[in-house]
């Protein structure tokens, strides 16, 4: 069961840099490093999931 948990809270500790990941942001990479790197705060954790979920700009072709 602990193990479980533990899978769980890991998933969601890096939520943010997966929904970036699977929206292919422009900035997935530096969404990833801010949530390793401040994750573990609850504001650098929103602040990532909030800058996965921005609309990334529409590209000119």
């Amino acid at each position: 069961m602990e193990i479980i948990t533990l899978a769980f809270m890991v998933g969601l500790y890096f939520l943010p840099g997966l929904i970036a990941y699977l929206r292919s942001h422009d900035n997935a990479v530096a969404i990833m490093a801010l949530n390793l790197l401040l994750g573990w705060t609850l504001i650098g954790w929103v602040a990532a999931l909030v800058w996965s979920l921005l609309a990334k700009k529409p590209s000119t072709a």
